[in-house]
């Protein structure tokens, strides 16, 4: 058990620090090839957030676990938008652009409502299982590759309407030889912490007499989001908190498109034992999300609807201990 524990935090550790490094060392040798920062931020950076869930995904997929796999995604999505911005309007009380509440939290809902949909094949086609099959995962990377355009496209009438979008908060420069490094030690760190992690998660399922969806849906779902998580309160803190709206839809439409589709179209995913409970409350809670957004005070998740998202998430704990 104690062995578990520690390829368990070895294996965060690790992937942490190589998406740190991927991050810094892809930027630099982007920015010596004239990208502007706008654009890496876009993604590289917005890459980088999700490389950890990437990682655990497509290993755990690899490696015979699908359960590890979508329970990472799902528990991920659940903890961004029940904890993080929970606890973070609690913090500071959100105030959301009217843009943001028309275009990109709708966005996030429909993501959920795809993820859903495809998990009811049985019901709504006659499948034979609850699955993400390969053309489910193409389907999935095309809507990303919709979001990614719809991205820069924004991005374009920004930087238009406001030159000094462009700049951005910079980039931190390096040789190339030490970005190339950064780049490559980055997605060493990664597949290897990848496969760490997941071997410790999987051995204190088996210990504990738990199935790899409760592990993956609680502590590996936390263990990649506490980073964004205390990013987003810093910058609450500071009164940026767009910040943490950003990590939220980003991290949340990446999980599902790019890292469920690329894990699907590498290997189909069965979901096991992570149903539709599991899935009704991540539709939920991106439905709070957006009704929070406009109603009670105009587009602002106030401290009061922050405690009760952060509730929300105790309860489905709660609710998965005692169903077990």
């Amino acid at each position: 058990m104690l062995l578990n524990i520690f390829f368990l935090l070895l294996g965060l550790g690790l992937i942490l620090v190589g998406a740190n490094c991927l991050t810094d060392g892809a930027s630099a040798i982007a920015k010596r090839w004239g990208v502007s920062d706008l654009v890496i931020g876009l993604t590289v950076v917005a890459f980088g957030t999700s490389a950890p869930e990437l990682a655990i995904s497509l290993i755990s997929a690899l490696n015979g676990s699908a359960e590890m796999a979508i329970g990472n995604v799902v528990g991920s999505n659940i903890f961004n938008i029940l904890v993080i911005i929970g606890v973070t309007a609690m913090v500071v009380p959100i105030k959301i652009q009217r843009s943001i509440m028309t275009n990109e939290i709708p966005l996030v809902l429909l993501s959920a409502l795809a993820l859903l949909t495809i998990a009811n094949g049985p019901l709504l086609d006659g499948a034979q299982s609850m699955a993400v099959s390969r053309v489910n995962g193409i389907l999935l990377l095309l809507f990303f590759l919709i979001f990614m355009r719809y991205t820069f496209s924004q991005a374009k009438d920004a930087s238009t309407e406001d030159p000094a979008a462009e700049s951005g908060a910079g980039v931190k420069a390096m040789p190339i030889w030490k970005a190339a490094l950064w780049v490559i030690g980055g997605l060493c760190a990664l597949i290897y912490g990848g496969d760490r992690f997941v071997a410790g998660a999987s051995g204190i399922a088996s210990a504990l007499g738990v199935s790899d969806a409760i592990i993956a849906l609680t502590i590996v779902a936390a263990g990649t989001s506490l980073p964004e998580l205390a990013t987003s309160v810093t910058a609450a803190m500071k009164g940026k908190t767009g910040i943490a709206l950003g990590n939220v839809i980003g991290s949340n439409i990446f999980n599902i498109f790019l890292v469920l589709g690329a894990t699907a179209t590498v290997r189909p995913l069965g979901f096991g034992n992570i149903g539709n409970p599991d899935l009704l409350v991540l539709t939920g809670a991106c439905l709070l999300f957006w009704i929070f957004g406009w109603f009670f005070k105009e587009r602002t998740i106030t401290r009061i609807e922050g405690a009760l998202l952060t509730l929300c998430y105790i309860g489905y704990v709660g609710y998965m201990i005692i169903a077990q």
